[in-house]
């Protein structure tokens, strides 16, 4: 019997998905667990795995299309199987109700907001095109001039401009402009995320950061006694370096719990549990999962878990109610590996705070007794909204981050 592969709703507010890439293509064969295709919604990237073992026997939207979420975006069974049930863009399909109402609403907005289009020395025809539609033209460098419209007397609307977008229209007549000095690409759904909101939190709010060092040698006896265990085959959590300061930022923060805190406008929200964000780099952009209640786990179950979230950024798995801007209490983003020395770490409103943990590097140091020697000292950025903290009370913070580090033992 054949299986429906559905879009699906990821978190309460979602309500619509765009499908960014297909791995299979319709007739080849998939097994339990393959990647069918890569999709977004209005917070983050994911991809989906194929349900059941078979034949992709239909696909029913394309890459760059927007799919109302729960409905059948494909079809898996048995050569020769019939699909016509599953397709959601048959008259009467119980999955195509919403989305045709949407559908008509948006063609009915289209044709109150007709316009017409640009004209120059060499063109007068007049261009039906909606206000939407030519937008998305102009910023994906499209040429419409010559475009058959769908909408209503061949009126262009935002669908008939997305279908170029995702290469299910072609011929010569539409054209994307091209320029030999340069390249341009629109921006994924997730990277105009990531604008909006870094954008936001810098005009927002009123950013200051400090910046301070750390003793790490007794960090770094710690890692080198993990990775000497692991090598030994004792059965060792492979605790890292951005495991131990994470564990003693969390000291920190439960000991000065305002720097554990939302600003709301015209309130600070407090936290009695640290709920600690970890910055993740994926394929896809910037993903800034939370562990929920950290301060309650010891440095194994927090290490543990700190891998798993940011594993489950990375292969697009990742709940999307865990990152939330307002889901942490607190960040923590980690440059060290990238050989960063000082850098100047966004607030991820509401958020207060955030920790930029930078490379490692060995300076001069008083060893006692008039004797000197080298030292291996780890950034730390601290950047804080001075709306809700003071400057004073944000470095004495900092220095409880460094002191935790220091006095670490393992």
């Amino acid at each position: 019997m054949a299986t429906a592969v559905i879009m699906p709703k990821q978190g309460q507010s979602v309500e619509t998905c765009i499908i960014t890439k297909w791995f299979k293509n319709k007739g080849e064969s998939v097994s339990v667990g393959d990647i069918l295709f890569s999709y977004e919604t209005d917070k983050a990237a994911f991809d989906l795995e194929s349900p059941a073992e078979g034949i992709l026997l239909d696909r029913y939207f394309e890459e760059g299309n927007e799919v109302p979420v729960l409905v059948n975006v494909a079809v898996i069974g048995k050569n020769g199987e019939p699909t016509g049930s599953f397709d959601p863009q048959q008259k009467g399909h119980p999955d195509t109700t919403a989305s045709t109402a949407s559908k008509a609403v948006e063609d009915s907005k289209a044709e109150e907001e007709e316009i017409s289009g640009f004209s120059d020395s060499h063109k007068t025809d007049r261009i039906r095109i909606s206000p939407r539609a030519k937008r998305l033209a102009i910023d994906n460098n499209i040429n419409y001039n010559s475009l058959q419209g769908s909408g209503p007397n061949s009126r262009i609307i935002a669908s008939d401009i997305e279908k170029v977008l995702s290469g299910s229209v072609t011929g010569k007549k539409v054209i994307r402009e091209t320029n030999p000095e340069f390249n341009e690409q629109p921006l994924s759904n997730v990277r105009q995320l990531i604008a909006k909101a870094m954008h936001s939190s810098l005009q927002n709010s009123a950013q200051v950061t400090h910046h301070m060092s750390a003793d790490v040698r007794h960090l770094l006896e710690a890692r080198q006694k993990i990775k000497s265990q692991i090598a030994d085959n004792v059965n060792q959590q492979d605790i890292t370096i951005n495991d131990m300061v994470c564990w003693c930022v969390i000291k920190a923060l439960e000991k000065f719990p305002e720097a554990n805190s939302h600003f709301l406008d015209d309130r600070i929200k407090t936290f009695h549990k640290v709920h600690l964000g970890l910055a993740v780099d994926t394929p896809r952009g910037l993903m800034v999962p939370v562990v929920k209640n950290a301060g309650n786990m010891n440095l194994v179950e927090l290490s543990k878990e700190l891998k798993s979230v940011a594993e489950a950024c990375r292969k697009g798995r990742i709940n999307p109610e865990l990152i939330r801007s307002d889901a942490a209490s607190f960040t923590v983003s980690n440059l060290g590996s990238y050989g960063v020395e000082m850098f100047t770490p966004v607030i991820n409103l509401p958020q207060v705070g955030i920790l930029g943990v930078c490379t490692i590097i060995n300076r001069p140091a008083d060893m006692g007794n008039n004797i000197f020697g080298f030292v291996p000292y780890i950034g730390l950025s601290l950047t804080y909204d001075h709306r809700a903290i003071d400057g004073g009370p944000a470095t004495i913070f900092l220095k409880e981050i460094k002191t935790q580090i220091e006095k670490f033992r393992y």
